[in-house]
């Protein structure tokens, strides 16, 4: 999987226009990244994300391990199939949840382990 990252403008200011070029897309940025917990994101329909233009949704490897399982997500055929999201997806590691969830886990030295 292939992932470039181009800034297009930059401003004294700080501030900056890039492109994110991604497998099913290249987005542009800033972008509004809906969250999408569970393959979801909550409250708003897919037909609403797709009309509004949302070009990007971001999904919870945590959330996603534990309900409805890697495994699961597999037999779908992957996580654009899961959730039926043709436009790019960013998922994150997980590694929030290492600390907000220190008393679930264990850290070793091949990784972390949540009860």
């Amino acid at each position: 999987m292939a992932l470039e990252f181009n800034v297009l403008a930059a401003s004294e200011a700080g501030g900056r226009r890039g492109e994110l070029r991604l497998p099913h897309r290249v987005v542009q940025t800033p972008v509004f990244m809906p969250v999408g917990t569970l393959g979801t994101v909550k409250a708003v329909p897919q037909d609403v994300l797709e009309t509004v233009g949302a070009e990007i949704i971001l999904g919870n490897t945590y959330h996603l391990y534990l309900r409805p399982g890697h495994e699961a997500v597999r037999r779908m055929g992957g996580l654009h199939r899961f959730i039926s999201w043709p436009r790019a997806m960013l998922t994150d590691s997980g590694g929030f949840q290492v600390f907000s969830l220190s008393q679930l886990r264990k850290v070793t030295d091949e990784g972390v382990r949540f009860r």
